[in-house]
Parts: C-alpha cells; sequence; structure tokens
C-alpha cells in the first residue's frame, strides 16, 4: 500500500484549556491546517489535547466525550481529505456500546478514521474516569508507510514499543502529557533507538491544575538522534521520515530483532511484583530475596590488551586502587577484559582455567567481589562469558546469550544467571544483552537489585540537551546537560534496579566508554548515579536496598514501582514472534 519512501512529518506542541473544547479544536486545526500547507504528510498533536488532561472524574469529563468517528475526527478528517495526509487526534472517546471513557489516540486520514490506540498504561490520572485501554499495540499500513500510536505512560513500557516495531511499524506517534523531567525525555529516545524506527513526540506544555507539563515536542531517528524539537510555547517541528533507514531494524549497525531470544523471555508474561515481593520471593523457601543493606558497587573503564598478564596486571591494579580510594562491595570490568578482544576464540580458556583462577584470586585477596568478561572454552564450543568472583571464591559465570556481530566467533548461552550476595540479588548480562530491553526486564522480574554488565559496545547511545525554559521545580534539572540520554541509565530506571555498565574505552576502534552505576529510580533528581565518561578509571555509587520495618517493601529496588504497571496480558506476541 505504500505509496513513497520518504516524507515531511510535523509534531505540534499545544497547551488546550480545560472546559473550552471548540476553542482547543480551532486552535489545534490552525495548526494542523498551518503543517498541511507547509507539506507535512503525517501531523501527531498532543494527548487529549482536544480538551486538557487533569480530569477530577467521569461526571466532570463527560460532557467533553466523544464516540470515534465522531464530530471531532470529522473536523480532522477535513484537513487530512483536503490535504492528502494523515493527523494523529488525541481525545477523551465514548465507547457507545459499553459506555466506558477511554483516553485515545486516532489515526485519521485522506478518507476518514485509519484506526486507534487506547491507551493501555495508565497513569494515576485516567483511573479517575477512564478505563485501561481494550484496542492497543495496532500498526496501521497506509500509503505513507505503517504507522502505530501509543499515549504518554504507554512509552514508560518498552514491551508496547517492542510489539509495535516488531508489528512492523516505521513511525511511533507518541502522543503525551509528559511531566516530572527535561524534555525530549530519554524513555522517548530509547523507544526509537532500541527499536529502530522513528518515534514522532507530541507533548504539551503549560501549567493545569498545579500541574507542570515538559513541552519538548520532537522527531526522533532511528539511531537516537532527536532531529528537530521545540521546548516550550505552541508551534510545530517539521522533519524527514526515511521508510528504508525505519526498515532496516538495525541498532548500533546490528540487526537487532534477528539476535532475540524469545525462548527465554518467558517470564515477562508474568508480574513477579504483583504480590508483596517479600512473600512471593520467598514462597516454599525458595530464593528469599537477601536482606535489604547498603553497599557500593563500582565499574572500571579501559581498554583490554590482546596480552592476558597485561589485562590481569591492568584489572589487578583497578582493584587495588579501587579498594584504596572507593571500597566498592562489588566491581564490574568490561566484557572480554581478561581474554582480550582481539581474536577471542583464540585466547579461550575453560573456567577451571589459569586467567580465571587468577582473577578468583584477586578477589580473594581483595575481599570483595569482581566481575569481568572472558572467552570461554568448554568442549568445542566457546562462549563469550562473565565470571563472578568473591572472597569465598569462585561464586558464579554467565554466558552471554543475545550476540552480535563481532561474536561471530561464540556460542550463544541460554539462560539467565543470578547470585543472592551479602550486598543484595546480582544478575549478570554482557554488553550487546543490554541492548535487548527484553534481558534485563527478564532479570528485574526474578528479583534483581543489581545487575552487573561487562561491556564492549561500539557506537554512540548517549545524547546532550541545551536546556530548557519550562519552569520545571527543583530538583528537576532545567540546565544544559551533555549526559542527558544514555541507553543504559533507561534500562536501569525502567526495571526499577541499579545497573553497573563497564564499558571498553579505545575510541580509535570505537569504543566510547560512557560507563557508569546507574540508580533504579529514572525520575529521583539529583540523579542516584556515578558516571566516568572519557576517561580510564573508576566510578563508585551506593546501592541501597534497605527498608523501613514495613510489611511491604519501601525502596524502590525492592518494590519496583514501574515492574508492577505492567500490563503482560498485552505482551504474548513478544514470545511468539521469530523474526
Amino acid at each position: 500500500m505504500t505509496s513513497t519512501q520518504s516524507y515531511t512529518a510535523a509534531t505540534i506542541q499545544f497547551e488546550p484549556t480545560m472546559f473550552e473544547k471548540a476553542r482547543n479544536i480551532d486552535r489545534l486545526t490552525a495548526l494542523c491546517e498551518e503543517a498541511a500547507q507547509a507539506g507535512a504528510r503525517l501531523i501527531v498533536t498532543p494527548e487529549m489535547g482536544t480538551t486538557g488532561y487533569c480530569w477530577f472524574d467521569r461526571a466532570e469529563v463527560k460532557p467533553f466525550v466523544e464516540t470515534v468517528p465522531g464530530p471531532t475526527t470529522d473536523i480532522f478528517h477535513a484537513i487530512a481529505h483536503k490535504h492528502r495526509c494523515y493527523i494523529v487526534v488525541g481525545m477523551p472517546e465514548v465507547d457507545p456500546a459499553s459506555d466506558l471513557y477511554y483516553n485515545t489516540a486516532v489515526l485519521i486520514g485522506p478518507d476518514g478514521v485509519v484506526g486507534r490506540h487506547r491507551k493501555s498504561h495508565p497513569y494515576i490520572a485516567e483511573p479517575k474516569w477512564a478505563a485501561n485501554g481494550d484496542i492497543v499495540h495496532e500498526v496501521f499500513e497506509t500509503e505513507i508507510g505503517r504507522i502505530s500510536m501509543l499515549v504518554c505512560m504507554d512509552l514508560h513500557f518498552f514491551e508496547t514499543a517492542r510489539l509495535e516495531a516488531l508489528g512492523g511499524a516505521d513511525v511511533i506517534c507518541h502522543i503525551s502529557n509528559w511531566l516530572q523531567e527535561r524534555a525530549p525525555a530519554p524513555y522517548w529516545i530509547n523507544r526509537a533507538f532500541e527499536n529502530a524506527c522513528y518515534v514522532i513526540e507530541s507533548n504539551r506544555w503549560g501549567l493545569e491544575r498545579t500541574v507542570q507539563f515538559s513541552g519538548g515536542s520532537c522527531v526522533i531517528e532511528p539511531d537516537g538522534t532527536v532531529a528537530a524539537a521545540i521546548d516550550t510555547g505552541d508551534g510545530i517541528a517539521y522533519s524527514q521520515i526515511d521508510l528504508a533507514r525505519a526498515r532496516r531494524r538495525e541498532v548500533l549497525s546490528e540487526p537487532i530483532f534477528e539476535s532475540r531470544r524469545p525462548e527465554l523471555y518467558m517470564n515477562m508474561m508474568t508480574n513477579s511484583f504483583t504480590w508483596n515481593p517479600g512473600d512471593y520471593f520467598r514462597l516454599y523457601g525458595y530464593q528469599p530475596i537477601p536482606p535489604g543493606r547498603k553497599s557500593r558497587a563500582a565499574v572500571a573503564q579501559f581498554a583490554p590488551s590482546p596480552v592476558i598478564a597485561d589485562n590481569i596486571a591492568q584489572i589487578s591494579a583497578l582493584a587495588t586502587e579501587a579498594k584504596a580510594t572507593t571500597a566498592p562491595d562489588i566491581l564490574v570490568f568490561p566484557e572480554l577484559s581478561l581474554t582480550g578482544l582481539e581474536a577471542p576464540g583464540s585466547r579461550a580458556e575453560p573456567l577451571s582455567g589459569p586467567t580465571v583462577s587468577a582473577f578468583v584470586r584477586l578477589a580473594m585477596k581483595l575481599g570483595f567481589y569482581l566481575v569481568a568478561g572472558f572467552a570461554e572454552a568448554d568442549g568445542d564450543k566457546v562462549y563469550n562469558s562473565a565470571v563472578l568472583a568473591g572472597p569465598e571464591g569462585l561464586v558464579g559465570s554467565y554466558r552471554k546469550t543475545h550476540l552480535g556481530v563481532a561474536d561471530s566467533w561464540a556460542t550463544a548461552g541460554d539462560d539467565w544467571k543470578i547470585y543472592d550476595l551479602a550486598i543484595g540479588r546480582v544478575g549478570l548480562a554482557i554488553g550487546h544483552d543490554a541492548l535487548y530491553p527484553e534481558a534485563i526486564r527478564s532479570l528485574s522480574l526474578m528479583g534483581c537489585d543489581l545487575v552487573a554488565c561487562p561491556s564492549a559496545i561500539a557506537g554512540i547511545f548517549t545524547g546532550s540537551h541545551a536546556g530548557t525554559k519550562i519552569p520545571h521545580n527543583y530538583p528537576i534539572p532545567k540546565g544544559a546537560d551533555p549526559f542527558h540520554w544514555h541507553a543504559l541509565r533507561v534500562r536501569g530506571g525502567e526495571n526499577n534496579v541499579y545497573f553497573a555498565f563497564a564499558n571498553v574505552l579505545d575510541t580509535e576502534r570505537g569504543y566510547l566508554g560512557k560507563s557508569a552505576v546507574f540508580g533504579p529510580d529514572s525520575f529521583a533528581f539529583p540523579r542516584q548515579e556515578s558516571p566516568i565518561l572519557d576517561e580510564q578509571g573508576i566510578a563508585a555509587a551506593v546501592v541501597d536496598t534497605t527498608n523501613l520495618d514495613t510489611p511491604y517493601p519501601t525502596n524502590i529496588v525492592r518494590r519496583k514501582d514501574l515492574v508492577v504497571m505492567r500490563q503482560p496480558h498485552h505482551y504474548q506476541p513478544l514470545v511468539k514472534w521469530h523474526q
């Protein structure tokens, strides 16, 4: 059905006024008309842009709900028909069959309503008046490509965008009333980056019933680049959509969907945090979560050598320095940091070999936990592995499950590994694994407090922000930030885990470092993290799993606020699709 390979898209930023629906629609249609006259083939408007958002209850919003199709969609259809374009409109919908209300995004084309998405993951405001969405995550084939929609809170959960990307979406139209952080928001950028598709973000701005919205409407390219953005005020931003680029489905030049492991994602269909985690994880006396405490986690950043002895010496020096300066309870080194990045298979050793044995002795000598990557030989197979050692000796190991192009020498592992230590429940991942949100979600659902991730990820997975004029309340940052977006910070925050990301620093080979220990709450400011960006060395941060003496956990890493709000009944295609 697609008849064009590239076109102009527009995102509209707008501040609606509650109780003034006609005025809002007049202003939105004027902006849509302006965008269409400028050549935009796809125009996206904000969540609940026709009515405003902060409704007290069903009774208050009742005068403003409509059916789809209905009078409001007819008004926007006239523009779409006139200009042969597509418009996404956010509105409160009533289902005439059930009289239920929904927070809905509607895609309107030249011939009328193409489809809709009813918000599937409610924010705190929706339960006051709206039902959870039941028409969700569809991808619509149009003459300008495959288009899907999400509404605000939906995007906090990677599963929603992943469903639509696996369904073939070239563009995800995300309409929102986003708040509590500087925008364009890192979550928006991550969803484009990890799915290698376009995200058109239409957010509102302004103040409504004491709620300050973030603005920052933008078009995000498949590599996470923000191509065009509006900070504050009503306005329009334009950018080009290249369908061929979206359909390559490459993340950091890797064919990301080809290496998914749906057979490993089965626990994503469950929600282990629906019940009190303390009760759930000690059920039948099996794998109770370790007691909470305060610890210190650290990451080391350097360039491994092809000479194993040099790597052992470097690791020993950094670990000794860390003990003297930051006193970590666990220290994570990069992927393949023991055996080297060049021709790894040629230096592979068994877990019981001399290199791992030397590493274990170092951990025992220093008296804290160490994690590092190595090429592991096991019979006639070779794995890209990580080893965990501590004061008690060898604790365990993990074999990388998601292999990248650079891992052609290795066999993929086939299970997750978690270890209960005095510092908490620790899960292991390696480099490329972390580019798959399914991997870290699986570890989070197993109750991990900390994910240790030795990495050798080349390319750009961070981005800056020039600062915003939106008057956010302290301590939400407003100034410029060269480290605004980091793909792995989002990975920790969306799973409510501490994330110890230890990357290789070797700029000549494209490894840009950007290692850090990230905190479990993306919306906690100042940020709970310790980065080491562009130099060799160590960064350390506190890992706090303590709780007040209450039956239910009071610490976000133990109660996992975002994880518990997932809607797994929508996610089954994530374990069925093999692409």
